[in-house]
């Protein structure tokens, strides 16, 4: 899957005509139509105005090919924090007011839990041995001071997602730390969640968490891995199209644009992959075949008329080599 493709035909193309009169040759093409420019996404000239312009250090930062498919894994990451987040604040909410209603409910709940208890038998349940039952009656013996601290807690742990949701969605820097950061810490208590039972959506949560903090740190290099911020950011370098049209001018004379990724070698030839030549040697003259009817050209080619069509050419004789310095002259062809 082209990503870059993708990216473009989901959100359009992002052409840029620098100030530089150079690069702004490089970056352009004259047509029919009117004047082209090259898609700093997916590299394709796309007709018509620049979609902005002006000094390079102002070009747009384009995310293309493996960083756009980061993008979308990140965004997924964040998609599902943002989840956890909904259902930790209703969480919290929901606790906070059974704090402060617990008599009530609780009232409530003992007038009400005959009859559901007749409805559960009825179709079949047993609700004597119900966690969801046994659950809340175990509320109704914690104290307020209790019911609070796990409101705060989970209201907490919302907020934290939040962060990490947010900071993944804008693909943040800041925010791959802090997602690999919070979600490790929580590692170690999920496997002993683990450890005491084992179910499905334990093992879900675990597998996602464990997937973020691998995935973050190898992808993007945190803590130094893989050489770092330095390494990362020179690979999103490579693979501009911007940088590569800039190494290109500084290398020599241009005479095209080059692929992404591609650095102009010393004397502004571009390395052999499919890049075009900038400088040095021209093209080689291209070789034209002499007309039949040449003249002198065309029979010194064939040594006398052309044979005709179907018939092979009779054999040339050739005079021998003299043998030695003596021989100053050469000798007849023999005879037929």
């Amino acid at each position: 899957m082209d990503w870059s493709l993708l990216g473009c035909g989901a959100s359009g193309h992002v052409t840029f005509a620098p100030d530089e009169p150079g690069l702004r040759e490089r970056l352009s093409v004259s047509t029919r139509e009117g004047a082209a420019w090259r898609c700093l996404r997916c590299g394709t000239f796309v007709i018509g105005e620049p979609t902005a312009s002006g000094p390079v250090s102002a070009a747009p930062r384009v995310r293309r090919d493996k960083e756009l498919r980061s993008a979308f894994i990140l965004r997924l990451f964040a998609v599902e924090r943002f989840l956890r987040a909904i259902i930790f604040g209703v969480l919290a909410i929901a606790i906070w007011r059974f704090a402060a209603s617990r008599m009530s409910i609780e009232e409530a709940y003992k007038h009400a839990l005959p009859g559901l208890r007749a409805f559960l038998r009825q179709l079949g349940f047993n609700v004597n041995h119900s966690k969801l039952l046994g659950l809340i009656q175990h509320a109704f013996t914690l104290n307020s001071g209790v019911l609070t601290w796990l409101a705060l807690a989970a209201a907490a742990y919302a907020v934290v997602e939040i962060i990490e949701a947010v900071g993944l969605w804008l693909l943040k820097r800041w925010g791959e730390y802090f997602a690999m950061i919070a979600t490790s810490v929580f590692i170690p208590y999920e496997i002993y969640d683990l450890t005491a039972k084992v179910t499905v959506l334990r093992l879900v949560a675990f597998v996602i968490n464990v997937a973020l903090v691998v995935y973050l740190v190898v992808t993007k290099r945190l803590f130094g891995v893989r050489g770092g911020k330095k390494a990362y950011e020179a690979r999103l370098r490579s693979a501009s199209i911007l940088q590569a049209e800039i190494d290109a001018l500084a290398a020599g004379p241009a005479t095209g644009p080059l692929p992404a990724g591609q650095a102009a070698s010393p004397g502004g030839q571009s390395t052999p992959d499919g890049g075009q030549q900038a400088s040095g040697a021209g093209p080689a003259a291209h070789v034209v075949d002499p007309a039949p009817d040449g003249g002198a050209g065309g029979e010194a080619a064939s040594g006398g008329r052309p044979a005709p069509h179907g018939e092979p050419a009779a054999p040339e004789p050739t005079a021998p080599r003299p043998t030695g310095p003596s021989v100053t002259a050469q000798r007849e062809p023999p005879r037929r």
